[in-house]
């Protein structure tokens, strides 16, 4: 062994000699620590990155890629419930490419647009109205599925045949259902989105003719009315709407926590479809769009005066006088009459609006609002019933009414909640104080404990470095030996040649420097100090034992 190493292990064997109990224990804390620490940071260095295989699988193709990376002796983790694989990074392409030729996963990229690209030319007409109608199908459930929350999905679509005629023509309509991930609700608006991205998708299929249902059975939309939370839902959210509106605005009137808002609404939740005509007349006047008249008239001086003959006593026509006066005088014609009719139809601006009539809208409404007589006594009361009507868009034609009055508010809970609430705080205050106290006393201790052990071995280690060894002690007490502490012992030859160097070669080879003479006090040290190693050589347990008896006086005094 080279004579560097071996002194730097005779050192170390030296230092840790003189470690007391203490400190060997904290020294070997600390070295199981370094240990623990090394072998945890190798387990992390050497731990390979896992990255996704593949996500969303069905359990099916799950277990089966499962058993192929078993097969290939590929660690694998599974999250997301079993639906996500994860490998080591370097391994993902490869088992993507082995699971490929296997068909795995077999659910991968079925559906949509896909089925198209394996539809051949002689593929009947049926064949292609239900492929097309299968990739339509396919889209939509993929991107529903995209949505936030929602695990599953499944469309389907009913779409009539087309028809010549118009009173048989029927809307088409789909079925959507939904398998949500767990703890997860869909929302009013996800189930709009879902009902209008489907209704848009198909030709001729309107919102309220899409039905969505999730995996507990929930009916979410009906097929007629729409997407459900109307009723009940819709009109809280209206009535938590305006509530909200009016609150704030009382809140920033008559400040906070002293006004009380409850809003109460009907919604109608028929549907229909609304035709009304209205017609006025021409600002340039009416016009004619067609006119017609007719006269007629009889008389003297008409179209219609003649001369007629008189029958006789046979019968027989006697003509007349060619004046006519015979028959006037006969009375067989008078003065005639005229008769006179006329049509005229004008024309007028008509309008004629169609109107669908959605469900979910406001009936009726009332809102009621109680003030704090103590806060709002300088409050005008018509002033605040007009900003209540403003806030909450009051129609008095469809029966909207509005009370507000000023009670006395009870505030005997909010005082005790504001006496918990202080008294819950100065709990976590002195509480925070304590741990605070606690803390610095610990640290205060352990320091004040390390600050005392610090003191007590500098102080050991100056009064060993200080301690003269009396060597009339150890001569009195050691029997076998007869010397005194005047008398110089004499080195055996083994104890000269470790003071004075291995041979004289050595030696000799040491240059030679001019060095002061050491003074009495410094010769007296040393040659005692090489008295106690000579005494030292020849009865080693003897002089330990001795040392160790003189150290416990020492102390003692």
């Amino acid at each position: 062994m080279p004579t560097a190493v071996k002194n730097s292990l005779d050192r170390m064997r030296a230092t840790l000699a003189g470690f007391s109990i203490a400190q060997k224990t904290i020294a070997v804390i600390l070295l199981a620590a370094l240990v623990l620490g090394v072998v945890a940071l190798s387990a992390w260095l050497s731990k390979p990155t896992y990255t996704p295989l593949f996500s969303g699988v069905d359990p099916a193709d799950a277990s089966a890629i499962v058993e192929q990376l078993q097969a290939d002796g590929v660690p694998y983790e599974l999250t997301a419930g079993g639906n996500t694989i994860l490998v080591p990074e370097e391994h993902v392409y490869q088992e993507r490419l082995t699971a490929a030729a296997a068909g795995l996963p077999s659910t991968a990229g079925t559906g949509g647009y896909t089925l198209l690209d394996t539809m051949g030319v002689t593929s009947s007409e049926f064949q292609q109205d239900v492929t097309y109608k299968r990739a339509i199908e396919g889209e939509l459930a993929n991107t529903i599925k995209a949505m936030e929350g929602v695990k599953n999905a499944t469309v389907q679509l009913a779409i009539p045949e087309e028809t010549v005629f118009v009173a048989e023509q029927r809307d088409p309509t789909a079925s959507v259902f939904v398998e949500t991930q767990a703890g997860v609700s869909l929302t009013t608006k996800q189930v709009q989105a879902i009902v209008n991205l489907t209704s848009a998708s198909v030709e001729g299929m309107t919102p309220t003719g899409v039905a969505v249902t999730d995996s507990t059975g929930t009916v979410l939309s009906e097929v007629g009315t729409g997407a459900t939370g109307g009723g009940a839902g819709e009109a809280g959210e209206y009535e938590t709407k305006v509530q909200t509106a009016v609150q704030t605005m009382l809140d920033k009137v008559v400040g906070v926590g002293n006004s009380s808002v409850v809003v109460a609404a009907q919604l109608d939740q028929n549907s229909g479809t609304r035709v009304t005509e209205s017609f006025t007349e021409p600002e340039s006047g009416p016009l004619a769009l067609n006119e017609s008249s007719t006269t007629e008239q009889y008389g003297p001086d008409g179209a219609g005066t003649g001369t007629t003959g008189v029958l006789g006593p046979d019968n027989i026509a006697v003509p007349a006088g060619g004046d006519g006066e015979a028959a006037t005088a006969d009375g067989a014609a008078g003065d005639g009459y005229v008769n006179e009719s006329a049509t005229k139809n004008n024309a007028v601006d008509k309008v004629t609006e169609t109107m669908s009539v959605p469900s979910g809208t406001v009936a009726r409404q009332t809102v009621s609002v109680a003030l704090n007589a103590t806060a709002a006594q300088g409050v005008n009361m018509q002033s605040i019933r007009d900003l209540v009507d403003s806030a909450a868009g009051i129609d008095g034609a469809r029966g909207d009414t509005v009370d507000v009055a000023m009670v006395d508010f009870d505030t005997s809970a909010a005082a005790a909640a504001q006496e918990a609430l202080a008294a819950a705080d100065a709990a976590a205050a002195t509480e925070a104080m304590w741990s605070t106290i606690r803390t610095a006393s610990i640290v205060g201790f352990v320091a004040l404990a390390a600050i005392v052990a610090l003191i007590v071995f500098a102080r050991r280690s100056r009064r060993q470095a200080r301690e003269d060894v009396d060597l009339g002690e150890l001569a009195s007490a050691n029997a076998a030996q007869t010397w005194d502490a005047t008398m110089r012992l004499d080195l055996d030859a083994a104890s000269g040649r470790s003071m004075l160097g291995a041979d004289d070669t050595a030696t000799q080879m040491l240059p030679t420097v001019d060095a002061p003479e050491p003074s009495p006090e410094v010769l007296s040290a040393e040659r005692r100090r090489a008295e106690v190693d000579a005494l030292a050589e020849r009865d080693p347990a003897k002089t330990a034992e001795l040392l160790r008896g003189l150290m416990d006086q020492r102390s003692g005094l």
